[in-house]
């Protein structure tokens, strides 16, 4: 090894080693190096950007909810499948959740009519107290001059047959349309018999309003979601006749506000993960709501000190929920770490790349009092197998 000589203008100089390339061992000559930077790193597309994080951390297993559990937000149909049931053997299902200390599972898939019996038949009658199956209202009714009779007529008919909640998806106010073809928000007045019948009925309603803040807008190199959006370009609500997001919460909030006695459940935490202290606010100022976290931990898990914060606040407001198509195991496990370890940026998916964005999630290492709440007490106070009988009988 050469040396060079360094003055630094004292009266003493000393000489350091200089590093020598060695072609044959590296493989290259010094000149080479930004080329090679250049080709491999400096042109390397993000989609192939794969670090690894170096951090040491305690990594939790959790196998088993700490306490049993009501999964209260899960898709086990076959509308979103393309009439294939999500769940292809269900004994094998009911097997998971024993594994998993699933008591019950809400099955958000019932629709309505002959659908909704399938799903009763498949699920809360062939699994007594294991599964309860919310019905959805046929929006196409809003064609016909008497809709709200008949959206009303057909929510008592599922009732009868045996659902348990209402299940109202985002496409009230996104794609939904009246004869008129103009599109109808959740606060239209003419379906507000709906809300109130779902009172009546004691239907808790679970409402999704809205998607990511991201999906509203621009598809650009700021969007947070961009490979998302890149993969599914439906997703995106940025222009078009749309309305937005600030628009979409607003109509959610007066219909909350319209109807005091109807118990609405703001799924995705309200549609709104990415500002707390705002959902914190409405379910400071409507006792008629609650949230479940289902489908967002990825938002939480990255604000672990706020979304601890506005469980603890509204500590019988909160449901544990995953927006499994369906849950598995795996689905399971990672619910569960969150909710009740104290470890640090860990996947929030095993996907790869993850689904949602490139970041980790932190636990939030509930108290066992919190756990009991989230995990069973709030939804068996809302839906269970004899929730309707027992309210009625109040």
């Amino acid at each position: 090894m050469t040396t060079r000589h360094v003055d630094d203008g004292s009266r003493s100089s000393l000489s350091l080693p200089t590093p020598r390339y060695d072609a044959q061992l590296m493989g290259s000559s010094p000149d080479d190096g930004p080329r090679l930077r250049d080709r491999r790193i400096e042109q390397l597309p993000l989609h192939e950007f794969r670090p690894t994080s170096q951090l040491r951390l305690r990594m939790t297993t959790r196998a088993r909810s700490s306490v049993p559990a009501i999964d209260a937000h899960a898709h086990l149909g076959r509308w979103l499948h393309n009439g294939a049931w999500a769940v292809a053997d269900v004994h094998r299902f009911v097997d998971l959740m024993d594994q998993a200390n699933i008591e019950r599972v809400v099955n958000l898939d019932g629709l309505w009519g002959e659908e909704l019996d399938a799903n009763l038949d498949r699920y809360d009658r062939a699994h007594p107290g294991r599964f309860l199956t919310c019905c959805h209202v046929d929006w196409s009714s809003l064609a016909r001059p008497d809709a709200e009779r008949a959206l009303v007529a057909e929510l008592r008919r599922s009732a009868e047959r045996g659902a348990k909640g209402l299940k109202v998806w985002k496409s009230l106010g996104l794609s939904v349309r009246d004869r008129d073809d103009l599109l109808v928000g959740p606060d239209d007045e003419r379906i507000a018999g709906v809300w109130e019948t779902a009172a009546e009925l004691a239907l808790p309603v679970f409402m999704h309003t809205g998607d990511p803040v991201a999906f509203f807008e621009p598809v650009d190199a700021r969007n947070e979601r961009l490979e998302e959006l890149i993969e599914h370009p439906e997703w995106s609500y940025a222009g078009g006749d749309h309305p937005g997001f600030d628009e979409l919460m607003a109509a959610f909030v007066t219909v909350v506000d319209r109807h005091p006695r109807t118990t609405f459940v703001g799924v995705h935490v309200a549609g709104f993960a990415e500002d707390l202290s705002w959902v914190s606010r409405i379910l400071d100022e409507h006792q008629n709501l609650t949230i479940d976290i289902a489908g967002r931990i990825a938002e939480l898990g990255r604000q672990p000190r706020a979304a601890r914060a506005l469980i603890e606040r509204h500590p019988t407001r909160v449901l544990f929920g995953t927006d499994g198509t369906p849950p598995t195991t795996e689905l399971y496990a990672t619910y569960f770490r969150f909710l009740e370890s104290a470890d640090e940026h860990f996947p929030y998916s095993m996907s790869d790349p993850p689904p949602t964005g490139r970041w980790n999630i932190s636990g939030l290492a509930l108290t066992p009092e919190l756990l009991g709440k989230v995990y069973r007490r709030n939804a068996d106070d809302l839906v269970s197998p004899a929730t309707t009988h027992r309210r009625s009988a109040g």
